[in-house]
Parts: structure tokens; C-alpha cells; sequence
């Protein structure tokens, strides 16, 4: 008995030995794992570059230069004891990063971050699937549990910073020797294509993060430079009915598929038998809606674009609203990018109207809920803005109701790498027919009411990719996006009285509506409409100016 319990000791170090956490040194975990980044996570820029028939040898000194600059960068962040958690936590991001990157053609650069950064619950609810999360837990969860049960070698400060230098120098020395063996390959490679910079994980994210936080944040409505001080609405003119201005921002609508453009369907059946003059030519400020939103409702838009003086400075609303125009902002979305912030949000929701929502989204038609009083109880002059949720994809097929699904089979599910394209497009098609209702609907409001000379306005924010070139969604940095998703809809109605109040020629602008249009003419198309003077108004580029009688 007392030798069976002497021996039972050895039996549990017997157990247990197996079980031990190999010791390793922090540098060697490092090379590990950024190895692992450059095989196993890089599978979209190395599926480009062999697009480009790039040869063996080019591509070894890429694939060198690739690992040895990003142990440079993640080298320089996971030091000491951070080491692990920082490690752990770059295979969790990278994980997500790279499932969106090969399943959507997703480039993260400084807009993607920030649209990432600004999106809501409900967007990224939507984006979670079975397919992400068993991606998530091969690529991210596994590997990051590997590296936080290893243990790291015990040494001193001193030592520790000694063997780093060593090891970031010579990661320095070999990502200058694999750049100048294949200097001329790898520059020409990347000036061709300029989508492969913003395919190298994880630096694409970690680089395009610390230059979106390190930008200046939101501005407070209060600190925001002026526009157009001088906004007002000559008293000649404010003896006059009224003017009301429904303006519908639509979400995700491009241009090919909708119907009063040529489109092989008849997805706008609705605005088919109005009297709207469709415009068919008009360019995007951007391919996101944290970009256009903001550029187009901006004094600056794209021609002059700069993100931080298009921020920095008030909106097309807020010179409204100085001129004496009452101005309301309805959201269905996720808010108005700080374009509203001086005027105010009424944000859409359950509250309002239980009917039209569900899983914490509302359909479209909830913005037209008590618009109709709303505009009886405005006295002045009034600018109404309806901000959709629109085709705001993956989820194409929860965006109408099901009286709308006109074209079968759809895509029902968010992950749109197990549909077809044929499904894809089906469902993004019902998204856009149901739109087509809601606006016929909104139009119906504005023509209806006697209280104000009525205009109704429809523009999209930007367009969406469907699989064309191997892209998804939208985002694309704005230099090398397709015109999927920069050439969007936009739709016009002017009211009998308000067109001749204003001396605009209808039949006039009906002729031109085939010209290149862009977000650039919102703003100044807008004052010009309401009569507001100040000298940030620029005729050139007010759609109504060329087809106004001068009296």
C-alpha cells in the first residue's frame, strides 16, 4: 500500500508532461505569425498577383518583403508582455478581415475603416453568418488560443530590448534586400494595380487604422466655419406660396438597374407611369455612404473634394436653414454622417410605426408615416429629407416586403458566395422595385398637399457592386471603383405652380436630363430652387439655371 502511493506521484507527472506549455521566445512566436499571415491569410493578393503573371521569382521576393515588413510593424507594437495579447488580437481582426476580404472583395483603406468604425447594430448584425463564424473560429480563434497557451522565455529588459533591435533590423535588412533584388517587378506591380496595397492583411487594416485615428474627429455643430453667411431669401420673393422640397436620399440604388434607365427590367413600373424627368447620367461623390453622404450635401463636393474641410464646415442644410427655410432630416439608416447635426434627426423606429418593422429594421415606407401633416403644420418654405435604408446589402432580400419579391429565385442569406449571380441580382432587383413603390408613394404626398409649391427629388448616395470583376457590395476606394458603384439614379418632379413661380422649363429640363450630372449639383441646384442668394451659389452648377426664363 505504501509503495502503490509512492508511485502514484510519477503517474501524475507522467499525465501532466505531455501537457506542458512549450517555452518559446518572443521573436521566434513573431516570425511564426507572420508567417502564418503571409500563407494562410494573404489568399486574395496572392490570387491578384498571379493574375498579373508575375514570375516565380518576383513572387518569392514579394512573399519575403511581405513577411519581413509586417514582422517590422507588428515587431515594433507586441513588445514585452503585450506580446501575446497583441498577437492573439491581430489573428481575431485579421480573421474577421480576411472573410470579408475573399468572400465580398472588400479593400480596407482609410474610408473602409471609417466605415467600419461608424457602423451600427443593425449592419453588423446582419453581416453575421454560420460561413463567417466557422471562419472566424478556424483562422482566428484557434490560432489565437495557440499563441496565448505557449509560454514566452523569461528575460530581462535589457536583453529583451537588445534581441528586438536585433531582430527588427534584420527584418529592416531583409525587406530592403527582397524590395531591390525585384525592385522594378514589385513597384510596376503595384503602380498597375493599386487595389494590391489595400489587399495585404494585416497591414492593409493596421496602417489604414492608424491614419483614421489620427485624424481629427467629429466637429460639434457650434464649432463648424460658416458657409455662406450671406444665405438669404430676398423679401420680393417671400410674399410668395411656400416652397417644399422632398428630397429622398435612396441607399445602395445603382444606376444600371433601374428600369427608367434601359434596364432589361422594368424595375421602376411605379415612376414609369409619372410624370418625373429621370436623370440617366449622374457620378457618386463616392462609393460609400460615410463619404458621399456628406460630400454631397457639401459647398466642396467631389470637384473640390477634402474630407476635412467638407467636415469642418457646415452642410447645404445649415445655409437652408439660415436663409429661413424650416429643414427636417427622417432617417431610416444610420444617421446622417454629421450633415444634419445643426438641424436636428428624427430618427424612424418601431416606436413610430410597429407595423413596418422588424429584427430591428424598418422598411422604407416608415418615413412617409405622418409626413403629410408634417408639412400641412410647416408655414415657410420647407426641406424635407428621407434618408432610406434603400438596397443596403448583403441582406437585399429583407429590404421590401414579400408582395415585392417579383423575381425568383432569390438570394436569402447574407452570404453571397453560396448564390448564384442570378440570385443575387434577383433579389437586389425586388429591393429596387419596392423602392420604385415607396417613391411613387412619397411623390403622391408631395402632389397631394396644397399647402406649399411642391418639388420631389430622388439621387442615390453611391452604387453596388454585384459580382462584376469579382466585387461585392461597395467601398472600393473611390480612384479605382467601378462604375457600378459610382453611376446612380436620380429622379425629378416639379409642380406645375412651383415651375412657374420659378420660371423653370420643364420640357427644358426634360431635354438635358441625358447630360453628366453629379452630387456636385445638390447643393447649389437646391438654393437655386428655394431662391436663396449668397455668393457661394454657383448657377454653373444649378441643374435648373440653364431652363429658367428670366423675367
Amino acid at each position: 500500500m505504501s509503495a502503490h502511493l509512492e508511485k502514484r506521484p510519477q503517474v501524475g507527472l507522467a499525465i501532466r508532461l505531455p501537457l506542458a506549455r512549450p517555452e518559446v521566445s518572443p521573436e521566434a512566436l513573431l516570425a511564426a505569425i507572420c508567417l502564418y499571415f503571409v500563407v494562410a491569410c494573404n489568399v486574395t493578393f496572392w490570387q491578384s498577383v498571379a493574375g498579373h503573371q508575375a514570375s516565380p521569382g518576383l513572387i518569392a521576393s514579394l512573399a519575403v518583403a511581405v513577411f519581413a515588413l509586417h514582422a517590422l510593424l507588428i515587431g515594433s507594437i507586441a513588445v514585452g508582455r503585450a506580446t501575446q495579447p497583441v498577437l492573439a488580437g491581430l489573428l481575431l481582426v485579421t480573421a474577421f478581415a480576411t472573410y470579408y476580404m475573399t468572400r465580398y472583395a472588400v479593400l480596407f483603406d482609410v474610408e473602409m475603416i471609417h466605415n467600419v468604425l461608424k457602423t451600427d447594430l443593425a449592419e453588423s448584425r446582419e453581416l453575421v453568418s454560420v460561413g463567417m463564424v466557422l471562419h472566424v473560429l478556424v483562422y482566428g480563434v484557434v490560432p489565437a488560443a495557440l499563441v496565448c497557451w505557449l509560454r514566452i522565455a523569461p528575460r530581462s529588459i535589457r536583453a529583451g530590448a537588445a534581441r528586438r533591435s536585433i531582430f527588427l533590423g534584420a527584418m529592416a535588412a531583409l525587406a530592403v534586400i527582397a524590395l531591390v533584388i525585384s525592385s522594378q517587378g514589385i513597384f510596376a506591380l503595384m503602380r498597375n494595380d493599386h487595389a494590391l496595397r489595400y489587399q495585404i492583411t494585416p497591414g492593409n487594416y493596421i496602417v489604414s487604422l492608424v491614419r483614421a485615428l489620427t485624424e481629427q474627429g467629429d466637429v460639434a455643430p457650434s464649432a463648424r466655419l460658416k458657409v455662406a453667411e450671406d444665405a438669404h431669401i430676398p423679401a420680393s420673393q417671400q410674399v410668395r406660396k411656400p416652397r417644399l422640397l422632398v428630397l429622398v436620399v435612396g441607399e445602395t440604388a445603382r444606376a444600371q438597374n433601374w428600369g427608367l434607365n434601359g434596364y432589361h427590367r422594368q424595375t421602376t413600373p411605379a415612376l414609369a407611369g409619372r410624370d418625373v424627368i429621370n436623370f440617366s447620367e449622374v457620378q457618386a461623390c463616392g462609393t460609400s455612404t460615410e463619404v458621399s453622404l456628406p460630400c454631397m450635401f457639401s459647398v466642396f463636393g467631389r470637384s473640390n473634394y477634402d474630407k476635412h474641410a467638407i467636415r469642418d464646415h457646415e452642410s447645404l442644410l445649415d445655409v437652408l436653414a439660415r436663409a429661413g427655410v424650416s429643414v427636417q432630416w427622417r432617417d431610416n439608416q444610420s444617421g446622417c454622417k454629421g450633415v444634419c447635426d445643426g438641424v436636428g434627426i428624427e430618427r424612424m423606429d418601431a416606436a413610430i410605426d410597429p407595423g413596418q418593422c422588424a429584427n430591428g429594421r424598418c422598411m422604407d415606407d416608415i418615413l412617409l408615416t405622418g409626413l403629410a401633416s408634417r408639412i400641412e403644420a410647416t408655414k415657410g418654405d420647407l426641406a424635407v429629407v428621407l434618408h432610406q435604408l434603400g438596397n443596403h446589402g448583403p441582406n437585399y432580400f429583407e429590404r421590401y416586403p414579400a408582395q415585392y419579391e417579383t423575381y425568383t429565385p432569390t438570394c436569402r442569406t447574407p452570404e453571397l458566395s453560396r448564390c448564384t449571380g442570378e440570385q443575387i441580382v434577383n433579389a437586389y432587383d425586388n429591393a429596387i422595385t419596392y423602392t420604385d413603390a415607396f417613391l411613387s408613394r412619397a411623390l403622391d404626398i408631395v402632389q397631394q398637399q396644397t399647402s406649399h409649391e411642391g418639388a420631389f427629388l430622388y439621387v442615390s448616395d453611391h452604387g453596388e457592386s454585384l459580382g462584376e470583376y469579382g466585387l461585392y457590395l461597395h467601398g472600393a476606394p473611390y480612384a479605382i471603383a467601378p462604375q457600378q458603384q459610382l453611376h446612380v439614379p436620380m429622379v425629378m418632379w416639379l409642380s406645375p405652380e412651383l415651375a412657374s413661380d420659378t420660371g423653370i422649363d420643364v420640357p427644358c429640363l426634360r431635354a438635358g436630363a441625358s447630360r453628366a450630372r453629379s452630387h456636385d449639383n445638390l447643393f447649389h441646384s437646391v438654393l437655386g430652387l428655394f431662391g436663396v442668394q449668397t455668393h457661394a451659389y454657383e448657377s454653373g452648377k444649378d441643374i435648373f439655371a440653364p431652363c429658367q426664363i428670366k423675367a
